[in-house]
């Protein structure tokens, strides 16, 4: 399967650009030859089994996986991904920030794409403005799984830290095993960056979705919501 991914992948598509290059994954957007359509293909080492548990996942705000397929000795494998046309929350930040109506129209998406990743485990891990994309339709997705993980009850900590800077809790740096209020943890600085276009660390936001920011943001994660359908509710 994979090595046949790869030649439909030369004989059927046209390369259009690297999106994303790291140590553990390559990102590639490519267009059908023949009906125009663009693909996202991920070239991965690790994760590999949370983008196996996303084939099984049909949600609106998620993009849908088309194929996953490991390579011999499964130290790699191809992911053939919808790709999303439109723009990002961060693109949207470049021209100024968000009402409190529009912030909640984004949030409750994204805790409706997270309710789902959730009962399956998942983590995400790397909620922020650039993972967040308003399609040219209207609708908001959650993508780049790169950084997710699937949470264990037997687990002590993390076995990899990832996440990005300003908006990962402070248990992804090693103090305990993310979970899923690791996710609520960077709602609340997605919020506040939304409506003020500042980290809570530099201004906190002070209109109505305050104390809902402030919640989510708790150091302790016993005090930040107990889940994401309770966030949701309070949005």
């Amino acid at each position: 399967m994979y090595s046949w991914l790869i030649k439909n992948i030369s004989s059927g598509f046209d390369f259009v650009s690297v999106l994303k290059q790291s140590d553990l994954s390559c990102v590639k957007l490519y267009r059908n030859k023949n009906t125009g359509q663009k693909v996202i293909v991920r070239y991965i080492k690790d994760g590999i089994e949370i983008y196996e548990k996303l084939l099984k996942i049909s949600n609106k705000h998620i993009p849908t996986i088309y194929e996953v397929a490991l390579n011999h000795d499964k130290s790699e494998a191809i992911v053939i991904e919808e790709y999303i046309s439109g723009m990002t929350v961060g693109d949207v930040l470049e021209s100024g920030c968000y009402s409190e109506e529009g912030t909640r129209i984004v949030i409750r998406s994204l805790c409706d794409a997270l309710i789902v990743l959730h009962s399956m485990n998942i983590v995400h891990r790397d909620i922020k403005p650039e993972n967040i994309v308003i399609s040219d339709s209207g609708d908001v997705y959650l993508i780049d799984y790169n950084s997710s993980r699937e949470y264990k009850n037997d687990a002590l900590k993390d076995t990899r830290i990832l996440g990005t800077h300003g908006f990962a809790a402070p248990e992804q740096y090693g103090i305990g095993q993310t979970d899923f209020r690791t996710d609520i943890y960077a709602i609340g600085v997605l919020m506040n960056v939304m409506l003020t276009g500042e980290h809570p660390t530099q201004k906190m936001y002070e209109g109505k979705l305050s104390k809902v920011i402030n919640k989510c943001i708790q150091s302790n994660p016993d005090k930040r919501y107990k889940d994401i359908v309770e966030l949701r509710e309070k949005v």
